[in-house]
């Protein structure tokens, strides 16, 4: 199950996540930030509450990373031991600006 709230902060949108972004649930968030990202020049995505990423999730954060390439920034942040381990493995680490 995955949670999204979205909030604008200053002039960030912040999409703070909460469960799991899986393969159940990649698409739920794919359509969010395909929706909630349109003249965006900012957006901040929280994993305060986010307990696990599988591939499935990577990819949409990538596919977002890429969206927000082309219009603005893209910033994660309060990243947990367990999701921070898996960035690292996975390179993502030195993709994604992490807060």
């Amino acid at each position: 199950m995955l949670d999204i709230k979205k909030s604008i902060e200053n002039d960030t949108t912040v999409l703070y996540l909460t469960g799991r972004l899986d393969t159940a649930t990649a698409p739920q968030f794919d359509k969010f930030v395909g929706e909630n990202t349109s003249g965006v020049t900012k957006l901040a995505i929280d994993f305060k509450e986010l307990e696990y990423i599988s591939s499935a999730g990577l990819r949409v954060l990538l596919k977002a990373q890429k969206t927000m390439n082309a219009q603005g920034t893209m910033t994660v942040r309060n990243i947990n031991s367990t999701i921070s381990e898996i960035l690292e493995v996975t390179g993502f680490s030195d993709i994604l600006t992490i807060e």
